[in-house]
């Protein structure tokens, strides 16, 4: 008998070689993501000559585009879990395939001239986007199956989030030291491992048909966005995450013209701050299980703050010193890896739609992660530009606007994340997550 053939229950926990083999699959899916989200601004712009501008509105375009869609696929993602787990398994191998054959269609573009090259961003990346977003939805649908109690589900999402951040780093390296090609090569290899590994994983139980048949009289789409406690939820994940998605957005332009970091130490600020970041993780599910999830959370939003506001008076050459910042809010990290999808786990579990409509949660859970990204690249790459930075300025005013749009723009927003966070979560609200101090 494998183990992807027993019976999976939420009391039971999850053994190492169990989470692995659910939570491999987060490598490739977290490597990918840095490609689409940090590199390619950077590589377009600055390799490939499109104006700073035009690669920020194309990209606020194609996430919006994007963003429309996560709902959708939520639905799709429920729709295959209705069949057999094996019948996700090969539509999640068929997706990998086309991941991969857009991601490598990005980086080596067949178009020529800047129209052309920017129809064929727009397009490659929506297409690129859209198959990462399935295969995203589908194996966090997997993990939220699973079941159990708070420090449960957070165990769970750092077993896919651990290895996640493992295929940042790596993703972090390879494009800066090896190019497009290595990192190419070896996001293909980790996604086959992650989708093999996925045959071996706990099976999540089958929702009863009764339940199924009841829940299909709702308008299982619009049924979240209906109830308050998801839209506190959301409101808080969306502040937080665009605060996240401004450094994401500028860090390469912020390393190297702010710092005069050299490509080698870019890629060290990467690897600290997500090895900091995997390396926090147990103590954020220790604070979990002393404090429950959303003072656990508001804990990591606070430490984001006194941690990374500093790099707005950094200079040229203080590489040490924002190599000890990225540590220190690498550990911050952790929290906002740890703590929503738990969070929302709970909430799904709590609404009666695990194991039923659990897509269609995690479809608005992640249009609110493109919107974050959307806004993020959208609104600040043409700022950056109106304020006179192009990349590769030296010129004084124009970094100086650099470092407080990178640093002092995510710090404010986290503040209004973490008074959100208070106000909508715990005041309002005695928490419930089954953890006893």
């Amino acid at each position: 008998m494998t183990s992807a053939s027993i019976p999976w229950t939420a009391a039971q926990a999850l053994p190492w070689r169990a989470g692995l083999a659910y939570g491999l699959l987060g490598l490739p899916l977290a490597f990918a993501a840095l490609p689409l989200y940090v590199v390619l601004p950077h590589y377009y712009a600055s390799d490939l000559g499109l104006p700073l501008a035009t690669v920020g509105a194309l990209l606020m375009l194609v996430r919006l585009m994007d963003a429309g869609a996560e709902p959708l696929l939520g639905r799709l993602s429920d729709l295959l879990y209705r069949r057999t787990a094996q019948a996700v398994l090969w539509v999640a191998g068929a997706t990998a395939l086309l991941l991969a054959l857009g991601l490598a269609g990005l980086f080596f573009p067949l178009a020529r001239g800047s129209a052309a090259l920017a129809v064929w961003m727009v397009a490659g990346l929506l297409f690129t986007c859209l198959t990462h977003s399935l295969l995203v939805i589908a194996h966090q649908a997997w993990g939220v199956r699973l079941g159990g109690e708070a420090v449960q589900r957070s165990r769970i999402a750092a077993w896919r989030e651990g290895p996640g951040l493992i295929g940042v780093v790596t993703a972090s390296a390879l494009s800066v030291a090896w190019g497009a090609s290595s990192m190419l090569a070896v996001f293909a290899l980790t996604l086959l491992a992650g989708w093999l590994a996925l045959w071996h994983a706990p099976r999540p139980p089958v929702a009863a048909r009764q339940r199924e048949r009841r829940h299909k009289r709702r308008s299982a789409l619009w049924q979240p966005l209906t109830e308050e406690p998801f839209r506190r939820l959301l409101a808080v994940f969306l502040c937080n995450g665009i605060a996240s998605a401004i450094p994401a957005a500028l860090m390469l332009f912020f390393a190297q013209d702010r710092l005069l970091a050299r490509p080698p130490q870019i890629a060290l600020f990467l690897v600290l701050y997500f090895v900091s970041g995997a390396l926090s993780m147990p103590a954020w599910l220790r604070v979990v299980r002393r404090f429950g999830l959303e003072r656990a959370w508001l804990a990591g939003m606070l430490l984001a703050v006194a941690c990374f506001g500093w790099a707005a008076g950094l200079e040229g050459g203080q590489v040490m010193a924002f190599g000890v910042i990225c540590v220190l809010s690498g550990m911050a990290l952790g929290a906002d890896l740890t703590v929503p999808s738990a969070l929302l786990a709970l909430l799904i579990e709590r609404h009666g739609a695990q194991g039923v409509h659990d897509g269609a949660y995690l479809g608005w859970w992640s249009l609110a992660t493109k919107l974050n990204l959307a806004l993020a690249a959208g609104a600040t790459l043409p700022l950056l530009q109106w304020l006179g930075y192009t990349p590769g300025s030296q010129d004084f005013h124009a970094l100086q606007h650099l470092a407080w749009i990178y640093a002092l723009l995510p710090c404010a927003l986290k503040l209004v994340a973490a008074w959100l966070l208070y106000w909508l979560l715990i005041a309002s609200r005695k928490p419930a997550q089954g953890v006893t101090p």
